[in-house]
C-alpha cells in the first residue's frame, strides 16, 4: 500500500523519436489495402445468371406488378415484400431522394446495417449489392436487381445511393438552427414506424436512395451535390427474406441545399411498386430465402 504523501512511480513507455517517425512512414507510404476479402463471401443463392435475369423481369413478363403506392413529399410510407418479391422505389414527378430502413418483418430486431453493408461493398451501393443486416443475424436482407441511375464515381468522388451519411433529423436540425422541424426523415419514419406498431428506437440508420453524395477531397466532410434522378429511374431490390420496408421522401428535396440552410427546397412524391416473380422461377434456380449467422455466439 502506498503511504500518505508518498511519491508515486509513474511508468512512461515511449519510442524513440526514430521509431515514431518510422512508423508514421510506414503508414504513409502503404498503399491501402482494402479491409474485407469479399471473395470470401457466400454466393448468391440461385447464382449470378438467376440476378442477371431478375434486372429484366419485369419487362420480360417474369414478375407481376401486387402492389403499387405513393409516398407523399415530405412524409414516410411502409409496405411488406415477402421473399422472394421485388419492390422499386421509382421517380415518378421531379428529382426526390428517400431515405429508406429494412427491418425482418418477423422480428425488427433484425434491421438493415449501413455501416456493415458500406464494408462489405462501398460507400454507395449499386446493381449486384447486397444489404446486411444487424449482429446477430448478420445475413443479406436484400439485394439490389437493378439501378437505373448507375451513376458511378464521378470526379468529386460523388456517388449516388450512399450509406455514409444518416437520416436528416430533428435533433441535428435544432442544434444548427434552433427551429423545430417534424418533417426531417428521421421523423417522417418514426411517425410510419409508430403506425407500424414499432418506435423511434426501431428507426436506424439509412440507404439514401437517389442521393448523391461524397466526402470533400480537402477536409474530408460529407457533401452533396443534386441528385441525377429523374422520372422514370428507379432502385430494385429482392428480398431475401420477409421485409417490412419504409421510406421517407427527405424534406430536402433533390438535396442541392445544405442541410439547416434558409430556403424552401422543391419536393415530389416517389412511386413504389411491389412485384411478385413467375411462381416457382427463383427456386428452380436454386434460390432459397437467406438464414442468420451460424455463428455459434460464444465469443
Amino acid at each position: 500500500a502506498w503511504a500518505a504523501g508518498s511519491p508515486r512511480c509513474v511508468c512512461v513507455y515511449m519510442s524513440s523519436s526514430a521509431a515514431v517517425e518510422e512508423r508514421r512512414r510506414l503508414c504513409r507510404e502503404t498503399k491501402p489495402m482494402v479491409c474485407y476479402h469479399v471473395d470470401g463471401l457466400p454466393a448468391k443463392r440461385g447464382g449470378e445468371e438467376l440476378y442477371r435475369a431478375l434486372r429484366t423481369a419485369v419487362a420480360d413478363g417474369n414478375a407481376v406488378l401486387r402492389e403499387s403506392l405513393t409516398i407523399p413529399p415530405r412524409d414516410a410510407r411502409s409496405w411488406r415484400v415477402p421473399a422472394g418479391w421485388i419492390w422499386r422505389i421509382v421517380c415518378t414527378e421531379g428529382p426526390q431522394v428517400a431515405d429508406m430502413n429494412v427491418w425482418n418483418a418477423r422480428d425488427s430486431r433484425e434491421r438493415f446495417y449501413s455501416s456493415k453493408t458500406r464494408q462489405i461493398h462501398a460507400t454507395h451501393l449499386t446493381t449486384g449489392d447486397r444489404l446486411w443486416s444487424n449482429m446477430p443475424f448478420l445475413r443479406p436482407l436484400a439485394t439490389i436487381t437493378e439501378d437505373t441511375i448507375a451513376y458511378g464515381f464521378d470526379e468529386d468522388g460523388a456517388g449516388v445511393h450512399d450509406v455514409i451519411g444518416s437520416r436528416c433529423d430533428p435533433y441535428t436540425n435544432f442544434l444548427l438552427s434552433g427551429l423545430t422541424a417534424n418533417t426531417c426523415c428521421h421523423s417522417n419514419l418514426t411517425r410510419q414506424a409508430l403506425r407500424d406498431g414499432l418506435g423511434e428506437t426501431d428507426v436506424h440508420d439509412v440507404l439514401n436512395v437517389f442521393m448523391c453524395t461524397g466526402f470533400t477531397r480537402d477536409t474530408h466532410q460529407y457533401f452533396s451535390k443534386p441528385s441525377p434522378v429523374v422520372p422514370g429511374d428507379y432502385l430494385e431490390l429482392l428480398a431475401e427474406t420477409d421485409l417490412l420496408v419504409s421510406a421517407s421522401t427527405c424534406p430536402q428535396g433533390d438535396v442541392s441545399m445544405a442541410c439547416g440552410a434558409c430556403g424552401e427546397p422543391d419536393c415530389y412524391p416517389l412511386g413504389v411498386e411491389v412485384y411478385q416473380p413467375r411462381a416457382g422461377w427463383l427456386e428452380e434456380a436454386g434460390w432459397q430465402p437467406s438464414e442468420p449467422s451460424a455463428y455459434a455466439g460464444n465469443h
